[in-house]
């Protein structure tokens, strides 16, 4: 996978959340991973089941992540899970989902992390932010270089998160990242499916 990695936003609202996620993805983007925070068990159910992304990710040909809920990556049948520092272990939840899976691993600003994320399993490695972000504005930074570092050692997709905008995005293509995690750019773009497309097109 190579392209714009869709996180979704913490939106209560499903049918709302369908209609921009399919935007985007017809728009171009590579992968979706649900993420909402605040929400209760059974709202993340509702959206996160077979009805809803489940459903539109398989109809549109695109993997489904589940952040930081292996229990729930497992009951909706996704494609794999994004795992933070305090989320589980990657070996287990590699165990548990499989060798196809596609597992993620969150690497902050750290090389030594990353090494360790890929001793485990990580199908991919993610650094960030990369730039200020309004999801997490008390994120620690992480320097343009360290992707390029951590193509050259480990030899798996780099995806970097954190305040990612198509005007800034080219900065972090032309040091080799392979996805582009975005959040705020997508969801909260006027037109989520040609906004989508300015990440697709870095990458044609």
């Amino acid at each position: 996978m190579r392209g714009l990695y869709l996180v979704t936003p913490d939106w209560d609202d499903t049918a709302r959340l369908l209609a921009a996620t399919e935007a985007a993805i017809e728009g171009g983007a590579v992968c979706v991973q649900y993420r909402h925070k605040s929400a209760t068990r059974d709202l993340r159910l509702a959206q996160a089941q077979a009805q809803a992304l489940r459903t539109l990710t398989r109809r549109l040909g695109v993997p489904l992540l589940i952040n930081d809920d292996l229990p729930l990556a497992q009951q909706v049948a996704a494609d794999g899970v994004h795992l933070g520092r305090e989320d589980g272990e990657l070996a287990a939840a590699r165990a548990v989902l499989g060798a196809q899976a596609i597992i993620g691993a969150s690497c902050y600003n750290s090389l030594e992390r990353a090494r360790a994320a890929q001793a485990a399993g990580a199908s991919y490695v993610a650094f960030g932010a990369m730039f200020a972000s309004p999801t997490k504005p008390e994120a620690v930074a992480a320097p343009l270089e360290l992707i390029a570092q951590a193509k050259a050692e480990l030899g798996l997709p780099v995806a970097c998160i954190g305040g990612i905008t198509a005007d800034n995005a080219p900065l972090l293509v032309a040091q080799g990242a392979d996805l582009l995690a975005v959040i705020t750019d997508i969801y909260a773009a006027s037109a989520p499916q040609a906004q989508a497309a300015r990440f697709a097109a870095l990458y044609a």
